[in-house]
């Protein structure tokens, strides 16, 4: 089987990203530092975090780490992670936590195609889509 997960890079905010995550979305997060992979020379780098996993009771995996000093990290709008599914309490509880201290671009409502659909951007500059179908759907109009 091939699984296809989101894998976000920080510059130094992997530990509290995934800490946010894990109290949305639930799981557990595993994490390895720089220094307990031996992955850097440099001193600075030891607390960074090297490589993150959250794993959720419904299936959920997100990957994340911080960047090493001497890589160019451009945060950015290319890519945004989608929620989506029929579960309207569960979707508007995500989008509701996910957006605290974030940016609402578009706030949770009914859309053109009949489903509810919300974008916002996380307190770490991650974007997020959520999407609720159609019948399930319950978010505000």
């Amino acid at each position: 089987m091939t699984t296809l997960n989101p894998y976000l890079s920080f510059r130094d905010s992997a530990r509290a990203a995934m800490d946010l995550y894990e109290s949305v979305f639930g799981g557990t997060v595993t994490r390895s530092t720089f220094a307990e992979l031996h992955a850097s020379e440099d001193p600075a780098e030891d607390d960074k975090i090297m490589h993150s996993v959250l794993t959720t009771n419904s299936g959920m995996v997100l990957m994340a780490a911080d960047t090493p000093n001497s890589m160019d990290l451009t945060p950015g709008t290319a890519v945004s992670v989608s929620l989506s599914g029929d579960d309207a309490a569960e979707l508007s509880g995500y989008f509701e936590k996910l957006s605290a201290g974030g940016t609402v671009l578009q706030p949770l409502a009914r859309a053109p195609w009949g489903d509810s659909f919300g974008m916002l951007v996380d307190p770490f500059g991650v974007s997020w889509l959520v999407n609720i179908s159609g019948s399930g759907s319950t978010a505000p109009e």
